[in-house]
């Protein structure tokens, strides 16, 4: 499934997604049944293929991660991930909660869970809520099942408008839990998802590099020295962030990216390569000038979902987050 071969007919099929969500999770479907999970070691091969996935529809990136995301979690904890389609809803948001509360069959679910991805379209979702004495859970839940009730008309976003990502209000929901209290954020594929998506924002970085190398192919008049400058620099750019992001994966196969050492592992990869996807679009929009955006769809809905996806980086809080940890866990050099 993640041979170059197999990541190329992904690839193909990704672009034909082109922002639809029903697609995207018919492709994640396809894929996910037998796609390697991160430390099953194929964890570079698996990056490469989000990477692909990105640079064709960040669409289908988008779904397919938080899809294979969920299978791998529910795998990490012992479980079979049922047939269907699946997301992760782990955010948390001001004002809203979601509590869970053991009953003599399990857990009922009841509260609001902001910014979850296409939970009108998903059959399943793996779902973080509060348990008593201040912890969080995992929980699997049946989307389509009683008390589950998506709002409409929250998403305002230009870019991933297919892939809305509003609040699910949850009344009395049964649920069944996924591993014991706060394993989910304590697991070492926690951190390893983070790269994962990562790999998905590389990938749409690619795509407009792929745009920018085809414009100065085509001009009528051959490429200044400042096209060239952003050229050079976004290949060199996107060189480098590859090389990290398939070093992390053989790291994490061999067993060197566990507990601390994958918490940093993650921080500075996402890092890293957000620094660069921001560049990218940076220069990408300098070089080509304003009629891409205006007269391209494809270029445009490729620029405003990957301006909104990179968000998922905290920025500069991330980099402080990496500071303290570096001063209270690590000597790094």
């Amino acid at each position: 499934m993640t041979d170059a071969d197999s990541i190329g007919f992904w690839a193909e099929k990704a672009a034909g997604v082109a922002g639809d969500a029903r697609r995207a999770i018919d492709l994640a479907v396809a894929i996910g049944e037998n796609t390697p999970r991160p430390g099953s070691g194929e964890t570079p091969a698996l990056f490469a293929l989000l990477i692909a996935l990105g640079r064709s529809d960040l669409t289908a990136a988008r779904v397919v991660e938080a899809h294979l995301d969920a299978r791998a979690i529910v795998a990490e904890a012992g479980r079979h991930a049922q047939t269907g389609s699946w997301g992760v809803f782990a955010a948390e948001g001001s004002g809203v909660r979601l509590d869970a509360v053991e009953t003599d069959g399990g857990f009922e679910l009841t509260g609001t869970k902001p910014w979850c991805s296409l939970a009108q379209l998903l059959d399943r979702a793996v779902v973080t809520a509060h348990t008593k004495d201040g912890h969080r859970r995992l929980f699997e839940v049946d989307l389509r099942g009683p008390g589950v009730a998506v709002r409409d008309g929250e998403w305002a976003a230009l870019g991933l408008r297919g892939v809305p990502s509003g609040s699910v209000d949850f009344a009395h929901v049964a649920a069944s839990a996924v591993g014991v209290d706060d394993w989910y954020l304590d697991r070492p594929g926690f951190a390893w998802g983070g790269i994962g998506v990562a790999a998905c924002w590389l990938g749409g970085a690619e795509g407009l590099a792929r745009r920018l190398w085809a414009g100065a192919q085509t001009t009528n008049r051959q490429p200044d020295q400042i096209a060239l400058m952003h050229l050079g620099a976004v290949d060199a750019q996107l060189w480098a962030a590859r090389v990290v992001v398939a070093d992390a994966g053989r790291l994490i196969d061999e067993g060197r990216a566990g507990g601390t050492d994958g918490r940093l592992l993650t921080a500075r990869t996402r890092i890293l390569v957000a620094s660069v996807v921001e560049d990218v679009l940076r220069r990408v929009a300098h070089s080509l000038g304003p009629a891409p955006l205006a007269l391209e769809p494809e270029h445009a809905r490729r620029v405003a979902d990957l301006e909104l996806y990179v968000r998922q980086h905290h920025a500069e809080r991330d980099e402080a987050s990496l500071g303290r940890r570096i001063l209270e866990e690590h000597r790094p050099w």
